[in-house]
């Protein structure tokens, strides 16, 4: 699979984001090759804690595969899933993580992240998930600063 792909289209999806006023995270899913679902996160737009990156690409891919087994299939994501989304990544039993930027990068630039590293979380509870990071980090890191810019906050 084209790891580099996937996440550069990721990047791009969280760049529309940022441009519609949403916090600086975007994600795909991929099954056999092909994106089955693009998101980015919507906290702010639909006022829900929940809307982040990946559980938004999650609930597009279920309806998109009419069904909630994502088996599978591999989520790419700008940065490393937060507990609650590593859960969805979990429960929806996607096969693999491939994220950017890390959570303490994401900390590091102001966001409010729990500081427990989403590999350690799934070892730690038993997961089959994968958990690893991928191409781009520079690039994904850099789209913090890009939201400070355009918005002068973190959130």
């Amino acid at each position: 699979m084209d790891h580099e792909a996937f996440m550069r289209r990721a990047v791009e999806i969280c760049r529309k984001g940022i441009a519609s006023g949403q916090s600086p995270f975007g994600s795909v899913i991929v099954q056999d090759g092909r994106i089955v679902a693009e998101a980015h996160n919507t906290v702010w737009q639909d006022t829900d804690p929940t809307a982040h990156a990946e559980v938004n690409a999650i609930r597009l891919a279920c309806r998109s595969l009419a069904r909630i087994d994502l088996g599978g299939t591999t989520l790419y994501t700008t940065c490393e899933p937060c507990p609650m989304c590593l859960a969805a990544s979990h429960w929806a039993r996607v096969d693999r993580v491939i994220f950017g930027a890390s959570i303490a990068d994401a900390d590091a630039a102001g966001f409010s992240e729990l500081g427990v590293p989403a590999a350690s979380l799934a070892r730690q509870g038993g997961s089959p998930l994968l958990v690893e990071p991928g191409p781009l980090r520079d690039e994904c890191r850099a789209l913090f600063d890009t939201w400070k810019a355009a918005h002068g906050r973190a959130y």
